[in-house]
């Protein structure tokens, strides 16, 4: 019998820690798992599923409209607020039962505490009890954070956000990144007036151009009033609601005002210090390709690593890490030509380099380009387009990057994902025979290359 009361022990019950477990407790080990708020983590309560259920909700705004180009007349339509926060509440409450059961069916033995480390070995539940185990794993997540300025303590964040007992009629989004994006297109959706602001050049820093470009001029198309370059310094109660002001010397008078500035790792008052956990200057725990930590026997995946914070990638490094420490079969994740999509409106889907990584790793590319309405704007009348982008490796041929902003881009950029994954060449897609009439099909009809890269 080991020395120890668990192999291994979990301080996290979120995506990765669910999947870690589940996988060590299927090689035989001994399991606990501490998780001081609801079993799911980030993404199934506050994050990836209800957001994706307020997405579906804000959608039905625009079917409603485009019915009449198809020859539906649709009565004036109302919304409720309370009603979807309740339906949708109702399963993120189903889904925890769901992944309580997981780590239980698995053996494993659950907490329902904050956990801190005592020691390499030691973790102090809160209330007082204290376990041992061999190994331990953080996947403590991450949380959103605020602008430094004057007023932050007015403001919301995501979390917030799915708990709002009103619809606010005027709301500020503050960011330009995954989650500004999206909330400002399920409250313009619901029928909020919507700014949202961004201090940087464009939108969506770190992807295609392109992608960038044309996402923020289809979010203007559908009424998000996006302003870039332009940020917040302070934010103060009005008579009439919150008043913002900004760089530009202008102030703004809305009812909500939700940050969306990033997301920060949950490390603080763990116990990390005293162990000698190392972290890097964000917070983030520091690890090796194989998840583990400065400490031997303490590994960490997920958001708390600031690696590539997404839940599918979270839970491949938990898999990752239980065949490894108790698998006997070492496995590092891959991190090349991960998929991703933004539930922004219109969705964006993008896999592998963007134009400018492309040109930096390869230096000679060729890009293949098009935008186009897509066959349902024709009868609805809505005056929006698709943009799709191949970036190839000229030397090679190899499709080294593809970009989408339209319905339906995660769908349809998660099985091009796989060909990504198996070295697919230019000449593949092009022998590929298309599925008509499709957006899809496009990806496997362009055959004209642009000649001026996209602006930077």
């Amino acid at each position: 019998m080991s020395q120890y009361d668990f192999d291994l022990f979990v301080i996290g019950g979120g995506s990765g820690g669910v999947r870690a477990s589940r996988i060590a407790a299927g090689y035989g080990a001994r399991v606990g798992v501490a998780e001081e708020y609801r079993y799911g983590g980030t993404c199934v309560i506050r994050g990836c599923v209800p957001k994706k259920l307020l997405v579906y909700g804000s959608e039905y705004a625009h079917a409603f409209e485009d019915a009449a180009g198809f020859g539906w007349t649709v009565p004036k339509p109302t919304f409720d607020w309370a009603t979807m926060i309740a339906n949708k509440d109702k399963e993120i409450a189903r889904l925890e039962k769901i992944y309580h059961g997981l780590f239980v069916n698995a053996g494993a033995k659950t907490f329902e505490a904050r956990a801190t480390l005592k020691d390499a070995h030691t973790v102090v539940i809160e209330g007082g009890e204290t376990v041992t185990a061999d190994k331990i794993l953080i996947a403590t997540g991450g949380h959103p954070s605020k602008p430094a300025v004057p007023g932050a303590e007015l403001m919301i964040t995501s979390n917030e956000a799915f708990h709002l007992t009103e619809l606010p009629k005027r709301i500020a989004i503050l960011g330009g990144g995954f989650i500004a994006c999206e909330f400002a297109g399920i409250f313009n959706g619901f029928g909020s007036e919507v700014v949202q602001l961004y201090r940087g050049e464009q939108i969506l820093r770190g992807f295609d151009q392109d992608i960038r470009d044309h996402l923020a001029a289809e979010m203007k198309k559908t009424g998000v009033d996006l302003r870039v370059k332009t940020d917040v310094t302070k934010v103060e109660k009005g008579s009439g609601g919150l008043i913002i002001h900004l760089t530009d010397g202008t102030t703004l008078e809305v009812d909500c005002v939700m940050a969306a500035t990033g997301r920060k790792p949950n490390t603080d008052g763990l116990g990390l210090e005293a162990v000698g956990v190392k972290t890097d200057e964000e917070g983030a725990i520091v690890v090796d390709a194989y998840s583990q930590t400065s400490v031997p026997n303490i590994y960490a995946v997920g958001d708390v690593t600031n690696r590539m914070n997404l839940t599918p990638v979270a839970i491949r490094e938990g898999h990752a890490f239980a065949d490894t420490v108790f698998g006997g079969k070492p496995r590092a994740v891959d991190y090349q030509n991960v998929p991703a999509a933004v539930f922004s409106q219109p969705t964006v889907g993008t896999v592998g380099l963007s134009e400018a990584d492309a040109r930096k790793k390869y230096g000679e590319i060729d890009i293949y380009r098009t935008t186009f309405r897509p066959m349902k704007a024709t009868l609805s009348g809505r005056d929006e387009r698709v943009m799709m982008k191949l970036v190839v490796d000229a030397k090679t041929d190899a499709v080294v990057g593809v970009h989408m902003v339209g319905h339906e881009a995660g769908e349809i950029i998660q099985g091009i994902a796989i060909a990504l994954k198996a070295g697919a060449k230019k000449a593949h897609f092009d022998a590929t025979i298309g599925i008509h009439p499709t957006a899809a099909e496009e990806f496997v009809t362009m055959r004209e290359k642009v000649r001026e890269p996209a602006k930077v």
